[in-house]
């Protein structure tokens, strides 16, 4: 409609109503119509739209910011609370809870409110469930729960926290729909829902995404903020770590979830937890047992089949899903030929085992006003509500307790005269005379004398005298304590700081997903990992772990050690070094080409468990075989270390810098050009100023100066740099810087003799060479099987082939001279040897 040049003029009242028939109607057949005015169809709608999408913000889809809470789900614990469903009580039908709630406070839809009681007892939705249902309340594969006939239900411990001390005026009551019932505007909520649980909600023209959080992180957060007002969100991250979802996962880049959470919006990448299984038969699985959040299983795995239909993920032999009550367990069986970490790739790029979590955090302010809020935001206004309602709770308290003072006062005034007051009493008329006669006689208000006369015979007792005289003392010292919260905004914060520790104490539970920091981030995952040294273990079959050094308790030499590795299945120990978490380790194999993996990555384990598979961290295959590992730490990025040395079965070194290996790719570069026949066996970091010492297995030794290897590419293949006899090989190359020409070199036999003998009794030759002698070895010795330069000082473990570990230190073994055969360091069961010797 046009919109009218002028106001029409108002007809006169008598022309407005309608004319009436003979019969009584209108002529136009309705009755009391009213006064009919014209209006702008444009205004109406207008304003129609604004009160419907006010109404729908307001009182459906966003969450108050007070108490984390919609409209329903705060009448269906109200509710509940009301029919006594408390956490220890007996289930009740969710039929009567949603007939409660539609009844009293919510006529809408019984199936809106069904559902929503239905997501408060999911444990996949809710972190810390609000409800405890019985019964079926769906599954993570999407599918219904049972009809509320056939369910039961009762508040959680956690439901049941967020009505404490709601009848205790700390809260504001409005009349419901009908005005028969009182019902809250928010509940008091000692617990800080709305992150705890998080929310997701559509209005009309917003939505909020909130997610859930770790109770122990967000309550320390919370401290924080009462005692410093003005913390950032960046702040109060060295608490909440972000997200934490109730299905678990990963999530990724702190830098951007920081980022989001200060501004109240943005993405946050959240991956299924997966690992690589080696079976028996030497196949690969992959296991999913984390999804991301609200992620739909079935779905998922529908994803999978048809990702394997399609053949882009290449190798799999099969695909099923396991998971049951316990848990979730997908599994993905691959052949031999494949290559798992590859195939675990394309799942994460293709499927929703890894997306997207888009923050938008907004909720309710006073309980009208819709407002993107920051973490620390948040949190700000979560704490506000509690010390109003702490501070009420207080005001309500210290009420009721003056109102009993007072009775208690009248009480022992009485009592200490009451040979008086029962004689006043015995003269009265009637119940009002007495009360008249015991206010006038002994200055009591109407509630004092009232309290007397209901007074029993039995309260006359001296003990009962007692008794009121010690509850009066009490009441005093706890009003005096009331009013000074009341007066004091620090220890209304004070008391709100305590109920937070002592949540704490009552929900300790751990956080379920985990946070990873990419290395190209500003905040890397290295930040947050504690910076230690320890020992880590590589089998034949490529199982890899780290322990601790303080695994293994110091034993004099000669000892059998203990067991540091379960052999199994023909597996035995291959490689045996010291590095520091934060290092990375640099893995060189058969194929020439080196990888690279943090440390930390590798799987902290018992003593004597055998790891997990290498391919669960490295993009190899496996006709890849592991022939030497090094560890590089950031003090090698100095300018002091500037070569790797790599030297190989065959007698044949390279130096290549070390600039060369800086940035590795997943898929590996190639190290080195092997020839037929030959393997690397040994890698260490150099100055280029050192000199390098060669030994073989038939123990022969060469000693000469790094500047005689000429620095070559890493496609190289090398120089020869020691000349070897038939049978014999390298087992073993160490570098000799300047400062360490007055030290030892320790060497172990396969059957556990050896000795120390001086770095100078071993002359200076020239690269290429047969060397000259290291030790004397006989049938009872066995070869040569590691090499060590040492200063006498240090520990040394020594590991065998079926695992056995001797801890014990370097002046315990015998400085002899370089001909000699050695004494017995480690005793050994028959058909077991020696593989390895590290030094901490």
């Amino acid at each position: 409609m046009p919109k009218s040049k002028s106001k029409p003029e108002p007809e006169p009242e008598e022309n407005n109503k309608a004319k009436k028939t003979d019969n009584g109607d209108n002529e136009n057949g309705l009755e009391n119509i009213g006064y009919v005015k014209p209006r702008e169809i444009c205004e109406e709608m207008k304003e129609s739209y604004i009160d419907y999408a006010m109404s729908v913000i307001v009182s459906r889809a966003l969450p108050d910011v007070r108490d984390g809470l919609k409209p329903v789900h705060r009448r269906i614990l109200y509710a509940m609370g009301e029919e006594g469903l408390y956490y220890n009580a007996r289930f009740r039908k969710s039929a009567t809870v949603v007939g409660a709630v539609l009844g009293r406070y919510h006529p809408h839809s019984d199936a809106a409110v069904y559902d929503s009681l239905v997501r408060m007892a999911q444990d996949f939705s809710l972190r810390y469930m609000l409800v405890k249902g019985q019964g079926n309340f769906g599954s993570i594969d999407a599918d219904p729960p049972a009809a509320q006939r056939y369910t039961e239900c009762r508040l959680s411990r956690a439901g049941q926290e967020m009505l404490r001390d709601i009848n205790r005026d700390t809260v504001d009551f409005i009349d419901n729909y009908d005005s028969t019932r009182k019902e809250p505007t928010v509940l008091p909520s000692p617990l800080p829902q709305l992150l705890l649980n998080g929310s997701l909600g559509i209005a009309v023209g917003m939505a909020t995404s909130i997610p859930p959080h770790n109770l122990v992180e967000t309550c320390d957060a919370a401290i924080h903020l009462i005692d410093n007002p003005e913390a950032t969100t960046e702040e109060l991250f060295q608490f909440i770590k972000g997200p934490d979802f109730p299905t678990g996962g990963i999530i990724f880049n702190q830098k951007e979830i920081i980022s989001a959470y200060a501004q109240g919006k943005g993405p946050v990448l959240v991956q299924g937890k997966a690992d690589i299984v080696e079976e028996k038969n030497g196949g690969w699985k992959i296991v999913i047992n984390e999804i991301p959040y609200q992620v739909n299983k079935a779905t998922l795995v529908g994803q999978i089949a048809k990702l394997i239909q399609e053949k882009k993920i290449k190798g799999v032999k099969d695909a099923r899903d396991e998971s049951d009550r316990d848990g979730i367990r997908i599994v993905i069986e691959l052949k031999k030929e494949a290559f798992p970490q590859k195939a675990l790739n394309c799942l994460y790029k293709s499927t929703d085992l890894q997306k997207k979590f888009h923050l938008n955090m907004i909720a309710l302010v006073d309980g009208i006003q819709p407002k993107v809020l920051s973490l620390s935001e948040m949190l700000g206004y979560f704490l506000k509500h509690r010390q109003e309602v702490v501070l009420r709770r207080t005001k309500f308290d210290l009420t009721k307790a003056k109102e009993r003072e007072h009775i208690l006062l009248g009480l022992a005034k009485c009592l200490a005269k009451i040979d008086q007051v029962i004689e006043t009493i015995k003269k009265s008329k009637n119940r009002d005379d007495a009360k008249s006669n015991l206010k006038k006689k002994f200055q009591l208000t109407d509630i004092q004398a009232e309290a007397i006369l209901e007074t029993k015979l039995s309260a006359l007792a001296r003990l009962e005298i007692q008794k009121i005289e010690d509850e009066l003392k009490e009441i005093k010292a706890k009003i005096e304590e009331l009013s000074g919260i009341v007066k004091s905004p620090a220890k209304v914060k004070a008391v709100v700081k305590k109920e937070l520790k002592e949540l704490k104490e009552t929900y300790p539970e751990p956080r379920r997903t985990k946070v990873y920091v990419k290395k190209a981030e500003e905040i890397s995952e290295e930040d947050l990992v504690p910076e230690e040294e320890v020992l880590i273990t590589l089998t034949n079959k490529g199982y890899i772990k780290r322990v601790s050094p303080s695994s293994y308790k110091i034993q004099k030499r000669g000892g059998k050690g203990i067991m540091g590795i379960k052999a199994q299945d023909d597996d035995f120990v291959e490689h045996f070094f010291l590095a520091n978490t934060l290092d990375k380790i640099l893995v060189f194999t058969d194929s020439g080409k080196v990888f690279a993996m943090p440390a930390y990555e590798i799987p902290s384990a018992t003593r004597i468990s055998k790891g997990r598979a290498l391919v669960n961290f490295l993009e190899i295959s496996q006709e890849d075989k592991v022939l030497a590992i090094l560890p590089l730490g950031k003090k090698d990025d100095s300018e002091q270390m500037k070569y790797l040395v790599m030297a190989t079965k065959n007698g044949i070194i390279k130096r290549t810098a070390l600039e060369e290996f800086r940035n590795l790719r997943s898929s590996g570069l190639i190290a080195i050009r092997l020839k037929k026949g030959d393997s690397l066996r040994s890698v260490k970091k150099t100055s280029g100023k050192s000199e390098t010492i060669l030994v073989s297995k038939q123990a022969q030794s060469i000693r000469f100066k790094e500047e005689q290897i000429r620095p070559m590419q890493r496609s190289a293949a090398g120089n020869k740099g020691m000349n070897l006899k038939k049978g014999d090989e390298v087992i073993g190359m160490e570098a000799i810087e300047k400062d360490q020409v007055k030290d030892y070199i320790l060497i172990i036999t396969s059957k556990g003799y050896g000795k120390r003998s001086g770095v100078s009794s071993y002359r200076q030759q020239s690269r290429g060479g047969t060397g000259i002698m290291t030790a004397k070895l006989t049938a009872k010795t066995g070869d040569l099987v590691k090499a060590e330069i040492v200063k006498g000082d240090e520990e040394l473990i020594f590991i065998s082939r079926n695992g056995q570990v001797l801890r014990t230190t370097a002046k315990g073994i015998s400085a002899l001279g370089r001909a000699t055969q050695g004494v017995r360091i480690m005793r050994l069961d028959e058909g077991d040897s020696v593989v390895s010797l590290i030094k901490l």
